[in-house]
């Protein structure tokens, strides 16, 4: 009997301990919670019931995937699962979604293939095949222009060929990096960036004919109005744009051919916010010619000085020139240009590539485009988030490019998960036939971000691409995407999907 009575009071403590230790756990996971992007969002009744919805279907899938891995499309390569996840609810509610901005976006990687191979039906273009690669130039005659073989018109090489189904299915191969066997062709990071650079390369005689930037930038601001985006900053190299005579054009030309096919397109359709320039010329390259660069964006600034947003320098930072190089340049140049620089697009780590995030920083970057390394630098992430450096994310870019084989590993977990001001992008979907930032926005949602992420994270993503734009008047824009969230809502719930 004494035993028994000894005994009970030993119970009663490890009882107590067990719901000690429980109420620590739910305690402990809260408060992680609390600390994810998108917290601070607080839900209307209808945005509960939609987000009952949503998170209805992502649990769904990702509840089946958690029991059979081998299924789950999102840790495949993006080639697999293009296609199939464009045909699920929850892809088709992201795509009626009010997306904000547009930030990190580069001029033309944006469109389809099938969009590209439309323009070689355009009237005086011609041709040229060499060995395994293919030239265009449009003229009244015969190019003027060197090429291993021979200039044809195309519409003669497309008639001419036996079989224009084969010829065009030949052709459109050209306009896009997917491929059959990506892992492997694209074996590591130069060898996908080889295929992704010679994508801009080939295209660049057929973007760069004045009539077809024009209409290509129209198509893309109207692509992105489809996709519910208010409002873009494209990222430019300003090539020179010629027209039928070959007269080329300048950089600051080919400026002021964006900024009029804005002003066209706000008068068409004046219920989108409109776009602002990021003048992006290549890295590789010397410091005077980085001067150079910093002269023609002065001189854009300038002349449209509500129409330029900012400089980069793009390309790949493991071959490129680092910042730091240019770094006396670019900090004269401080107190005339905003910077919005790529940086640590890298899986290295104290390379001079990853470093370029620490020049990012010191130069007064507004927002750092990719900052896949930044994961690994503790100091860094506190000074991105202290000084409000937005860091624009394009996830299906990072692990078509190589930078990550499974969605499910990409450091952008981890800064949601930390409340770091992060932005959603999509770089160049055209180029892997990804929609124009759908995509992004539903592999980060279900593939990287936590399974208790719901629908703050994904207005918040929307809402942080406008606090994070240089538009000038955040208020309206912002005022405007309320509106237009709550019919999105009113309608999601309503449908019931």
């Amino acid at each position: 009997m004494w035993i028994v009575i000894c005994f009970m009071p030993f119970i009663f403590f490890v009882a107590l301990q067990g719901l000690d230790i429980e109420n620590e756990r739910e305690l402990l996971l809260q408060k992680e919670l609390k600390m994810m992007l998108g917290s601070d969002i607080i839900f209307s009744d209808s945005d509960i019931k939609a987000n009952d919805i949503i998170m209805d279907l992502k649990l769904r899938e990702l509840d089946n995937a958690f029991k059979y891995p081998q299924m789950f499309n999102l840790s495949k390569h993006f080639f697999e699962y293009k296609d199939e996840v464009k045909r699920t609810p929850l892809f088709k509610i992201i795509q009626k979604m009010p997306k904000g901005a547009v930030l990190h976006a580069h001029d033309t990687g944006l469109l389809s293939p099938d969009y590209v191979l439309e323009l070689t039906y355009l009237d005086d273009l011609f041709v040229c095949f060499v060995d395994d690669d293919v030239k265009f130039w449009f003229s009244l005659e015969t190019p003027n222009i060197p090429c291993a073989t021979k200039w044809q018109p195309m519409k003669e090489a497309r008639y001419s060929s036996g079989n224009v189904d084969e010829f065009d299915a030949y052709l459109r191969k050209y306009f896009t990096i997917v491929i059959n066997n990506p892992n492997e062709v694209y074996t590591n990071v130069n060898a996908a960036w080889s295929a992704f650079q010679q994508y801009f390369v080939t295209t660049s005689g057929l973007f760069s004919y004045k009539p077809v930037w024009e209409k290509y930038f129209y198509d893309t601001l109207k692509a992105l109005r489809e996709e519910n985006i208010m409002y873009l900053e494209i990222r430019s190299v300003l090539p020179p744009v010629y027209d039928l005579e070959g007269i080329k054009s300048t950089s600051l030309d080919t400026a002021e051919c964006y900024k009029k096919v804005v002003d066209q397109f706000m008068v068409d359709y004046p219920d989108f916010f409109g776009a602002k320039l990021i003048y992006a010329p290549p890295r590789m390259v010397d410091v005077k010619t980085v001067k150079d660069y910093i002269k023609i964006a002065k001189e854009i600034k300038r002349k449209m000085p509500d129409f330029l947003a900012g400089f980069d320098l793009v390309g790949q930072e493991d071959l490129g020139m680092p910042t730091k190089e240019f770094l006396p340049a670019l900090l004269e140049a401080k107190t005339e240009l905003d910077y919005f620089f790529h940086a640590g697009e890298t899986n290295w780590y104290g390379s001079s590539s990853d470093e370029n995030l620490v020049d990012a920083i010191v130069l007064g970057t507004k927002r750092i485009g990719h900052a896949f390394a930044l994961i690994k630098h503790p100091l860094l992430l506190q000074e991105v988030k202290e000084r409000g450096i937005a860091i624009e994310v394009n996830v299906i870019s990072n692990a078509v490019l190589k930078l990550v084989e499974d969605i499910r590993n990409h450091p952008v977990a981890a800064f949601l998960a930390q409340d770091l001001p992060v932005v959603l992008s999509s770089d160049d979907p055209g180029v892997w036939e990804a929609d124009p930032i759908s995509h992004d926005y539903y592999v980060t949602f279900v593939g990287v971000a936590s399974r208790h992420a719901d629908l703050k994270l994904l207005k918040k993503l929307a809402l942080n691409s406008l606090y994070y734009s240089t538009y000038p008047n955040k208020d309206k824009i912002v005022h405007e995407f309320e509106i237009r969230w709550t019919k999105f809502i009113d309608s999601l719930v309503k449908d019931k999907w």
